[in-house]
């Protein structure tokens, strides 16, 4: 189980590592398709989408603040829940269907690494 996890962390992270730089650093077309909501909004999503993608590996690998791993996954779910809803209104099925598996991927993560199979702290010294 533990494996599994591992392999969910990783591609979730770069899912949205990827997905976050696109978002910060658009190409020109991709720009003019942002424009249905502010600049802003895309930034902060950005950073956000980034800041996941780190917090899901690195503190696991640390052992440095394990709990913040299903924190980012939590925080990816409501990212993934506002961005199936956003797709859906939109009726970009194939988007929606995609945010809909990065959210079941991100849910699982979220109460595995919360309750089931938690990464312990490095140990004192």
């Amino acid at each position: 189980m533990n494996i599994i996890l591992w392999v969910l962390q990783v591609l979730l992270a770069l899912a949205f590592l990827a997905h976050g730089w696109i978002l910060l650093f658009p190409s020109p077309e991709m720009l003019a398709g942002m424009s249905s909501l502010p600049r802003a909004f895309w930034i902060f999503l950005g950073v956000a989408e980034v800041l996941a993608a780190v917090g899901l590996p690195l503190p696991g690998i640390t052992r440095i603040l394990p709990g913040l791993v299903p924190c980012a996954a939590a925080g990816l779910m409501v990212v993934m829940i506002s961005a199936t809803i956003f797709h859906i209104a939109r009726g970009e099925m194939g988007a929606a269907i995609t945010t809909a598996v990065l959210l079941v991927m991100a849910t699982s993560v979220a109460y595995m690494r919360w309750k089931v199979q938690p990464i312990l702290p490095r140990p004192a010294a």
